[in-house]
């Protein structure tokens, strides 16, 4: 099996291993040796097309990194808060839920400086920066304090529905967000919304 798949096919494989493992037990509790046996490859074959743990960690981090669309026409408190309820309804549906990936990354590798940590914080971030170039387009006083407002939300929804195993726990920071956007002087509507950011 080694040499005989082709070299995106075995690659992505290993990807798709990395990510289960990593996501389920946490990335540094993983070793090559495991990632090869939950494969049945040697670690000769995965060291060819991942030289280091790093460059797994970081493959890992690059696959779940999704970048958010930016062309809508929807009004942009509308599109924060479609985010908000797309977030709900991947957690919904997600099997295994221990959390985001990104926040448990941060979370291993604590105050350490990797690329793996510069990336985690980057995903962030860009969410938090992607509210605020939303939040800019309307008349609010400081749409940058607003944006990391939301953010905060987000992450605490993460972190309660890990906590209590229940998706619904997003659905009080969907109405929090609400909260903040009146609070804030944005009109929105009162209808729920349907797609992702």
């Amino acid at each position: 099996m080694d040499d005989g798949e082709g070299g995106t096919a075995i690659r992505e494989r290993i990807l798709a291993a990395v990510d289960r493992l990593f996501y389920a037990q946490g990335i540094k509790s993983v070793g090559v040796d495991a990632i090869a046996a939950e494969l049945g490859i040697s670690k000769k074959t995965l060291y060819r097309h991942f030289p280091s743990k790093d460059d797994l960690v970081i493959s890992y981090l690059q696959r779940r990194f999704r970048p958010l669309p930016v062309a809508s026409t929807k009004p942009p408190a509308e599109q924060i808060l479609d985010h908000l309820e797309w977030i709900a309804r991947s957690l919904t549906s997600a099997k295994d839920y221990r959390g985001c990936a990104f926040l448990n990354v941060l979370a291993e590798l604590g105050s350490e400086d990797s690329e793996a940590r510069e990336m985690a914080v980057a995903y962030k971030e860009s969410r938090r920066l992607r509210y605020r170039d939303l939040l800019s387009q309307l008349d609010v006083d400081d749409p940058d304090t607003l944006a990391t407002q939301l953010a905060l939300l987000v992450d605490g929804a993460y972190a309660a529905v890990l906590i209590h195993r229940d998706p619904a726990k997003m659905r009080p920071a969907i109405a929090a967000a609400r909260t903040l956007l009146k609070a804030a002087g944005v009109a929105i509507s009162t209808g729920e919304a349907k797609s992702g950011l």
